[in-house]
Parts: C-alpha cells; sequence; structure tokens
C-alpha cells in the first residue's frame, strides 16, 4: 500500500532516535519480523477488546424481544446480529478504503475508527434496552476496517508469513481473552452486562495506543521486498475491476468457501459462552481463552512455515493444502463429537483448530501470495476485503436462518450440523480454486 521502496541500509529514514531505530529495522529482517509481528499482534488484539466483550454476557434479564414475522427473537441474538450487519458493511465500505488510503493515514486512521467503536459502547451502556442495539450496529461499523489498514503495515514483506502468522494468531486468542476480562469483570461486579463491554475497552486503551505507534514506526518494504513480492501500491476503480475481471472464477469460488468459514467460526466465537453452557461448561470464565491458546499455537507455527516457501506459485498451492487439511479436521472433530468419542472441551479446541487452519490463510499468506503470483501492482487488502465482504454477509445469512427458518435445535447440536454440511462442499470449491489457478497462473 505504499508507493516507495527502501534500499536497505540507505534509506533516509533521518538522523534521530527514530530514524535510526527504523533503519535498524529495515537493515534487520529478524527484528523487523518480531518487532512488526509484535505491533500488529498487539493492535488487532486490542481492537477485539471493542467489539467482542459483550458475548460473553447473557443479557437474562432483557429476555426476548417483540416477535418479528412470527418469530420471539432473543435480546442477545439481536445484539449480534446488529454487531455483525455494522461489521459486513464496514468490509463492503473496506474494499475501496482499505485499497486506496495512502500509507501515511493508516496509523490515524485506526485510532479514529477504533475511537468510533468506543463512543458506540459508551452509548450501549446508557441507552436503554432494547434501544441500545443500535449502538453494536454503530460499533460493528468502523471496526471491519481495522484489519485492512493493520495489514497494509506488513504486506509485501519476503517475511510476511512470519508476520502474518503472528497478526492472525491475535484474532484467535484475542477474542476468548477479552472475554475472559468481560467475564471476570461481571463477576466480580464491577461492572454489568451493559457497561461491562465499555470497561473492557478502557482496560486496552494503553496497549492499543502503545502499538500503533509501534506500527507508524515501521519502514515501508525496502527494494529486496519489492523484488520479491511487488510493488504495493493504492488501487483505484479502474485497477480493482481488471484484476477481478482477470481471475473472477477462481476467486468465486475461494470466496464462497471463505463465506462458509467465516460464517461457522463466527457462530462458534459470538455463542460461545451459550454453547459452553449447551455442553454443561457454564461459569467457567477461563474456558474463553484456554481453549484458544492451543489453536493459536497450532495455527502459528503452520503460518510461519509457509514463509518458508520462496516460489509464490507453490505458495498458493501450500495455502490450499493447508485450508483443505483444516476442512478436513473440522468435519472430523464434529463427526467424533456427535458419535461421542470425544467431550465437548476437545470437540471446541479441534473444531476451533481446524477452522482457523482453513480461515487464517485468507488474511494474509494467499492473497499476499497471489497478487505477488501475478505480478500485478496492487494490494492484498483488497483480495481480503472482498472476501471479507462476502464471508461476513454469510454469518448473517447463518444467524437469520437460526433465529427465523424455525430451528429448534440446540447450540452444540446446530453448530455440528452445519459446521459437518459445510465440509463437503467446501472441499469441493477448494478442489475447483487449485484446478483453476493452476492452470491461470501456468499461462
Amino acid at each position: 500500500m505504499t508507493s516507495q521502496a527502501s534500499t536497505p541500509g540507505t534509506a533516509p529514514f533521518g538522523a534521530g532516535p527514530l530514524g535510526r531505530f527504523r533503519g535498524w529495522l529495515d537493515r534487520s529482517p529478524l527484528a523487523f519480523s518480531v518487532y512488526g509481528g509484535l505491533m500488529a499482534f498487539g493492535t488487532y488484539f486490542a481492537m477485539y477488546a471493542y467489539r467482542k466483550p459483550f458475548a460473553a454476557a447473557s443479557f437474562e434479564d432483557v429476555g426476548a424481544l417483540p416477535h418479528i414475522l412470527g418469530v420471539a427473537i432473543d435480546y442477545k441474538v439481536a445484539l449480534v446480529l446488529a454487531q455483525v450487519m455494522g461489521y459486513a458493511l464496514s468490509k463492503f465500505i473496506g474494499i475501496k478504503v482499505v485499497s486506496e488510503l495512502p500509507a501515511r493515514y493508516r496509523a490515524l486512521g485506526i485510532l479514529a475508527l477504533i475511537g468510533a467503536a468506543q463512543l458506540a459502547l459508551v452509548g450501549f451502556a446508557y441507552v436503554p434496552a432494547p434501544w441500545n442495539i443500535v449502538m453494536l450496529f454503530l460499533n460493528g461499523l468502523p471496526l471491519g476496517m481495522i484489519w485492512g489498514l493493520i495489514f497494509g503495515f506488513i504486506e509485501g514483506r519476503r517475511t510476511t508469513e512470519v508476520l502474518g502468522s503472528i497478526l492472525c494468531a491475535s484474532f484467535i486468542v484475542a477474542s476468548g481473552a477479552v472475554k475472559a476480562v468481560g467475564k471476570a469483570l461481571l463477576l466480580s461486579g464491577a461492572a454489568s452486562d451493559f457497561t461491562m463491554p465499555m470497561q473492557t475497552g478502557l482496560v486496552f486503551l494503553p496497549l492499543l495506543l502503545i502499538c500503533v505507534a509501534g506500527l507508524a514506526s515501521l519502514p515501508p518494504p525496502n527494494a529486496t521486498d519489492v523484488a520479491a513480492r511487488v510493488q504495493r501500491v493504492p488501487m483505484d476503480a479502474a485497477a480493482r475491476a481488471r484484476i477481478s475481471a482477470r481471475y473472477a472464477a477462481g476467486l468465486a469460488a475461494l470466496i464462497a468457501l471463505y463465506v462458509l468459514l467465516t460464517a461457522l467460526r463466527d457462530f462458534r466465537d459470538n455463542f460461545s459462552a451459550e454453547i459452553w453452557a449447551d455442553a454443561g461448561l457454564a461459569g467457567k470464565a477461563e474456558l474463553f481463552a484456554l481453549s484458544e491458546l492451543p489453536i493459536a499455537a497450532v495455527v502459528l507455527i503452520a503460518m510461519a512455515l509457509l514463509g518458508l516457501v520462496k516460489s509464490n506459485r507453490l505458495a498458493i498451492v501450500a495455502n490450499i493444502a493447508l485450508i483443505g487439511f483444516g476442512l478436513v479436521l473440522t468435519g472430523a472433530a464434529s463427526l467424533a463429537f456427535w458419535l461421542h468419542w470425544i467431550g465437548p472441551v476437545a470437540w471446541m479446541i479441534l473444531l476451533g483448530g481446524g477452522l482457523y487452519l482453513a480461515y487464517t490463510p485468507y488474511n494474509g499468506a494467499l492473497f499476499d501470495r497471489l497478487v505477488a503470483a501475478t505480478g500485478s501492482a496492487g494490494t492484498a487488502g483488497f483480495f481480503i476485503y472482498i472476501a471479507d465482504s462476502c464471508g461476513y454477509l454469510g454469518t448473517v445469512c447463518l444467524l437469520l436462518i437460526k433465529s427465523f427458518i424455525g430451528l429448534a435445535l440446540p447450540w452444540t447440536a446446530f453448530l455440528v450440523g452445519m459446521s459437518m454440511g459445510s465440509v463437503a462442499l467446501g472441499i469441493a470449491l477448494l478442489g475447483f480454486a487449485a484446478w483453476y489457478f493452476q492452470r491461470k497462473l501456468e499461462n
């Protein structure tokens, strides 16, 4: 997303401490990977404190809303729907904003968007229910663009897979961690269901400020990065249309699969409290975080290993293979749980592991390599936001099906059925995408 590249060791970063620090990062891929990865991780980790804590609350005192289309909608389901609708709309807006925003405005953009989300949580705390549902829509509306702005700092690097794996680990552990903090605030009596999201955001504010400042201090891609991964520049509407038309069929298959993965991942994430309660494990705040730690470790290692593949075309094959393995693990975990071969904790860990192994490559490595393999100047953020905008529409549709079609399945049974049913379709879509890009990139 930057239009300039530096030559290692000679970039004009200035004579002050910050300039010397940026020059050191520019000369040392290891230092850049560790520092840049941690700053990206911390920023997105902190963002989750403004998005997910409300999911740890039950809102039992509110109960069902008035009937809509003859169906009594649970208040929490309405909250999730409102936030996801805002988040999905944000992804569509992000297709333009993330792909066009100049690099110098990214850090300011992150702080402004998260600040708007926190103001919406203040409104959520003090606007009476159920009218405060609209506040979660306003909360989700700015947050959907944060990923693309963060990824803009780290894409187009020789070490993007390493950086991306650290960044992706954040959304695996962050959701559980911020919900654990939110649950602890509730259990301690320090917050109510309505003030807890706002208070959790304040807890994570220092981390957010430190890490955004760290991202802003990163040097741009240097000449060696550009040679390996092509120049990353803002994309106007014409550039976006050209590359989309060129790879339309393959992108459509990948995005359709991503819709399934996003819907399943978000359902597991947004209703983890209800799923744990349905499995007889309610009231254990530590499960929100502890169940995600082994998943994060496995995904972090798998994604980092992709960085060892130097060929961009071979790396695309490796990413597709990892997605396929994740799909198989997702289906196998739910089948084993349905047959009572494993318990709920093992199921949630294996299911999450499979979903994130399949989901995570989309959020960085796959599209970064695709841009590099095509040789087209542009940004991976554009592809990511095309996929994300469609993916979150899938989440909305899944929630609407659960709420309005009259499915009375328990939370666990619904998730088991949806995950097993999605795997076969997902494998077929992935197989077509692999065949398509193998042929297209050879021509």
